[in-house]
């Protein structure tokens, strides 16, 4: 198995800029994408980024592209996401994800085995 480990979130104003990460442990070779997503009250989960592990291919959802930025050390077995211009619509739980993906899935929640506790993220 894979345990994933996010750390990073909290409040900030908008406008602001906050950074998560997630550490992978475990049977790290049986992954070859982490993703982030996140779910807001009363709301499906959404996958909002993606990176293929080594290869540096990314995937972001509409509602990120142009602020996010997710980025993975290979070495030390973590996914990064960068969030910029935060604005109060990107309050929600956020969770890493991690999984041997279909690259054309790459932001489907079904896709991925592993799936980290979530940290929350607050814009206001």
């Amino acid at each position: 198995d894979v345990q994933l480990v996010e750390s990073g979130g909290g409040s900030v104003q908008p406008g602001g800029y906050l950074r998560l990460a997630c550490a992978a442990s475990g049977k790290t070779y049986s992954i070859d994408y982490m993703a982030w997503f996140r779910q807001a009250p009363g709301k499906e989960r959404e996958g909002i980024a993606a990176v293929y592990i080594g290869g540096g291919k990314t995937y972001y959802a509409d509602s990120v592209k142009g602020r996010f930025t997710i980025s993975e050390d290979n070495a030390k077995n973590t996914a990064y996401l960068d969030m910029n211009n935060l604005k109060p619509e990107d309050s929600a739980l956020y969770y890493c994800a991690a999984g041997d993906v279909l690259s054309l899935r790459a932001l489907s929640a079904d896709e991925y085995t592993y799936w980290g506790q979530g940290t929350q993220v607050t814009v206001s």
